[in-house]
């Protein structure tokens, strides 16, 4: 009996759910939730940026490499990627249909191993993380029956 484990997910919120086969349904395995991805920016970082000294009279405000939002989705991304490994290396699953929100879908796709990205049989570019469990079957229809 084949399993398939389908991660809905967006930057703060997701759902682990698996099928064990044709017209079995889903089984929710495991909620995770991200709030510091919907905190505002300033509220990620403990002070202001800082200041540097441009050449001459100017002056400039230290600008990071990186969006505070940014980082904190990657974390959740790299969660995530964490918990579809652990899955492939004890073969609880023999496919993946991963659903996210644009653009966390390519931070999701940047964290998988290659291992776990050879188990990813659809890949769907939406939010369903607000979508009740009972309508998921109707969405996902084109590429598994539940």
């Amino acid at each position: 009996m084949a399993t398939t484990w389908i991660l809905i997910a967006n930057a703060s919120f997701a759902r682990l759910y698996a099928n064990h086969g044709v017209k079995k349904g889903l089984e929710l395995i495991k909620e995770f939730s991200h709030p510091e991805s919907r905190e505002k920016s300033s509220e990620l970082v403990s002070d202001r940026p800082g200041h540097n000294q441009g050449q001459g009279n100017g002056h400039g405000s230290f600008v990071p490499a990186s969006e505070p939002k940014q980082v904190e989705a990657g974390r959740f991304a790299q969660e995530l990627a964490k918990e579809l490994e652990h899955g492939r290396a004890n073969n609880i699953y023999d496919r993946i249909i991963l659903v996210a929100s644009s653009p966390f879908i390519g931070l999701l796709n940047s964290r998988f191993s290659n291992h776990v990205r050879g188990f990813i049989t659809d890949s769907i570019e939406k939010d369903y993380t607000k979508v009740a469990q009972q309508e998921l079957p109707g969405r996902l229809a084109h590429c598994i029956y539940l």
